[in-house]
């Protein structure tokens, strides 16, 4: 694939950014795609390695050797299509994807994966710019209706495919605007809404329908919808927050990262929030040290923090794996986002103790350093220290969908309190209720974009062939 040699001849090559100093004055992505000539010289890297590592690295099973060698070629249109055929929203994935693809690249084992998160990224914009993006109307309606509930990526990518073979499908989003955790999680520094308002534009064409405040299992009825539709697909995400039950917890200033995410997304929409959390002039910490708190991070920077630290109760990581050891697979390693660059004291094995305040109001965060052993946290003794916490997002991870929504529905749960729902075998993602499908968070618990776009692909297909007893859509 590519160059047959390319892989020996050519350097990997980051996408630049825009210097620290400008971007954090603003909430608009970054990140500078690259040009066609460095994207080809990108796609000249993949090697004929036999056995595409990467595809199988990538949750959706993206094709990418072919649309990198088309690349190469700067055959781009080709390459949309090629892209498309497995991933309905590249322009999401392309952004905001970890990539496990190159994670999973036989040249990481030498780390010097290809690109393929710049090239897909370059793919999609170019597509966009070119027109070639347009909506997929089908042919012949089959007269059959699917409700969707949640519009995030799950119920976004099983809408679009189910819409594409002829079935009227309505999305309904308990929120104001349709996205999600695409809307309202992601900071607009890493997503721009614009890439989602015109992937909406496009569903509304091809005949999805979106309904935004409505409430399923509170305003709206679970036994209505099941009465008027012909199948149900539950995408809600896994919207509840793990808490921190410590001392001092109740005090003023401690917020749910997506309290704190989701109030500035809608000033960026041009809302006004009253009494919006602000971290301009406080000193902030955020507790948890994965990708919430690293938008946490960024965002704080942008408001003005006097300064962010991001404690870690899990240990530091290798700053390089062994690859020997992990690849293919996801390595467990220290990863410096960009929200890190911009300003951030970073710190591990640290557990919150308790919060101090004053007149209701937090002030300080007492901490204390731990060893795990034997997958056990033990607190060292004499290693107590505070810090100044004037703004405390909580960013420790997700523990499961919302409960009333799955007793609203009385859906079978798993042991972790997620919709229970095979994926493999007869009745994927079918629940215990006749009629009623989950995908995504909802089903498998947090987890990535990229996963949730899988899971709503194939729910699409599964629902496709209980309704019609038979499906072309792909698995």
């Amino acid at each position: 694939m590519g160059k047959p040699t390319g892989f020996l001849e050519f350097k990997r090559l980051e996408e630049g950014c825009l210097p620290v100093e400008k971007r954090v004055k603003n909430y608009k992505e970054f990140v500078i795609h690259l040009s066609d000539e460095e994207a080809k010289i990108q796609g000249a890297r993949c090697m004929d390695c036999g056995i595409p590592f990467c595809m199988n690295g990538c949750p959706i099973n993206n094709i990418i050797p072919d649309w990198n060698d088309l690349v190469y070629r700067q055959d781009w249109q080709a390459a949309i299509e090629v892209l498309h055929s497995t991933n309905n929203f590249p322009d999401f994935t392309g952004r905001i994807c970890p990539a496990p693809c190159e994670a999973a690249c036989t040249l990481n084992i030498n780390d010097d994966p290809v690109g393929i998160k710049s090239i897909e990224h370059a793919i999609i914009d170019k597509a966009w710019e070119n027109g070639w993006v347009q909506p997929q109307i089908p042919r012949h309606k089959t007269g059959k209706k699917v409700a969707i509930v949640g519009s995030g990526p799950a119920g976004l990518a099983a809408a679009q495919q189910l819409a594409r073979v002829g079935h009227s499908v309505v999305v309904l989003e308990k929120n104001d605007r349709i996205g999600g955790l695409l809307r309202y999680g992601i900071p607009d520094f890493k997503f721009e809404k614009h890439h989602l308002d015109r992937r909406l534009a496009q569903m509304r064409a091809e005949g999805v329908e979106f309904r935004v405040n409505q409430h399923v299992g509170e305003v709206i009825q679970p036994a209505d919808l099941l009465a008027e539709y012909d199948a149900v697909i539950l995408a809600a995400g896994a919207e509840q927050p793990r808490d921190l039950p410590v001392p001092g917890r109740e005090l003023k200033g401690i917020h749910f990262a997506m309290e704190f995410l989701t109030q500035q997304n809608r000033v960026v929409a041009g809302d006004h929030v009253p009494d919006q959390i602000l971290a301009t002039g406080k000193h902030v910490v955020v507790i948890g040290g994965g990708d919430t708190g690293s938008d946490c991070v960024g965002t704080a920077n942008r408001q003005g923090a006097a300064s962010v630290t991001q404690f870690e109760i899990m240990p530091q990581p290798p700053e390089r794996e062994n690859r020997l050891l992990t690849w293919p697979n996801w390595p467990i390693k220290l990863r410096t986002s960009s929200s890190h660059e911009e300003g951030c004291e970073r710190d591990w094995s640290v557990v919150t103790k308790r919060f101090e305040g004053e007149n209701g109001e937090v002030k300080k965060l007492i901490a204390a350093r731990v060893e795990w052993r034997d997958g056990k946290m033990i607190e060292l003794p004499g290693t107590e220290f505070e810090v100044p916490a004037e703004r405390v997002f909580l960013a420790m991870g997700f523990v499961g969908p919302v409960q009333r929504l799955l007793d609203a529905f009385g859906v079978e749960k798993d042991a972790r309190g997620n919709v229970k729902a095979t994926t493999e075998g007869a009745g994927c993602y079918a629940t215990s209720v006749p009629k009623v499908f989950a995908a995504g968070d909802v089903r498998r618990g947090q987890s990535l974009v990229v996963w949730a776009i899988r899971e709503g692909r194939q729910c699409a297909r599964e629902v496709d062939a209980f309704l019609m007893g038979t499906s072309t859509l792909p698995r």
